[in-house]
């Protein structure tokens, strides 16, 4: 076993078992290389470690008469590690087994006796997990078309009656220019320039119902200079399906923070009298948007178009 090794066992023994709150003596260390065949003294050890904080590795040594020593600074705060396993396990278009496999990636970058206060983390509700790896690896392939300004391809999924799966407009293939990915109800949605016969304009496509998705070696349509992602996802106020459309709120005073947590400060205003305002928004037609605006109970009602309000009618009536 040569020297290179033998600091490379060292590194191991430190990385996996020593945090701020653990520390690891030149005993333990010892004790762990001569299980691996290696004689070693507190010398050595010392040694050891004096090199590989040369090398960068951020260990911390507390001199006394038995050193110890720990990992000060891993590639992220056990924090950060927990956040980052809430957002696998939440994350419903990642299979569970998928989610099992990240988590424990994940928790690699902890000690081990971090790693047992993780296993506390690990357990939440039953959520409504995809059943396949397409929407994650579809969301891998669509970062690498934006990265990259090329096309992709592929077909839209949609549920029939009976809960099977079946191709919209019987298979259409979809030519699209993704310009961004939006995280939105537990769902990723593609935001871009769809060439299918009905379009030909910027829409939003389910990332998670995109079967077969194929990058192109063909540029993207550019971006209309006009368009910005951001606003195009505020002014839009569902990922639901629904058709969109400009819609004219007509709103009491006490009513504007509403507007502007779901629109941002941007939505288009005009004071109507010293008690109103009409909010101009761009919305998908949906029941969501709908139930958004009843649930303020009057203080606002929908001015314009017809369309909008005839479907809000339509909902009311259905109580």
């Amino acid at each position: 076993m040569t020297k290179q090794n033998r600091t490379l066992l060292v590194l191991q023994y430190i990385w996996e078992h020593s945090d701020e709150d653990h520390q690891v003596t030149a005993k333990d260390i010892i004790a762990f290389l001569e299980e691996n065949g290696i004689s070693a003294t507190s010398r050595t050890v010392k040694a050891d470690v004096d090199q590989l904080i040369a090398f960068g590795i951020d260990i911390e040594i507390n001199h006394s008469t038995q050193n110890r020593f720990y990992m000060y600074e891993r590639n992220f705060e056990l924090a950060e590690i927990k956040l980052l396993i809430d957002a696998v396990q939440s994350a419903r278009f990642i299979t569970d087994n998928k989610s099992k496999r990240l988590i424990k990636k994940l928790s690699a970058f902890a000690s081990e006796h971090q790693q047992n206060e993780l296993k506390r983390q690990l357990y939440v509700d039953k959520r409504i997990k995809t059943e396949n790896d397409s929407g994650y690896y579809s969301v891998d392939s669509l970062h690498t078309a934006i990265q990259g300004k090329k096309k992709v391809t592929f077909k839209y999924v949609e549920f029939a009656p009976d809960k099977t799966k079946k191709e919209k407009h019987n298979g259409q293939v979809y030519v699209f220019s993704p310009y961004a990915l939006v995280w939105n109800d537990d769902c990723y949605y593609a935001i871009g320039y769809s060439e299918a016969p009905n379009h030909n304009k910027v829409v939003k496509f389910r990332v998670d119902r995109m079967k077969t998705l194929t990058i192109l070696d063909k540029a993207a349509v550019r971006k209309p200079k006009d368009f910005d992602v951001e606003d195009y996802f505020s002014q839009i106020f569902s990922m639901y399906d629904g058709p969109e459309c400009d819609v004219d709120i007509l709103c009491e005073n006490d009513m504007m923070k509403h507007v502007i947590d779901q629109f941002g400060e941007k939505v288009k205003t005009n004071i109507v009298d010293n008690k109103h305002f009409l909010a101009s928004v761009r919305v998908s037609l949906s029941p969501t948007f709908y139930a958004w605006v009843f649930s303020f109970a009057g203080k606002m009602i929908i001015k314009s178009p017809q369309k909008a309000i005839d479907g809000f009618n339509k909902m009311l009536n259905q109580f």
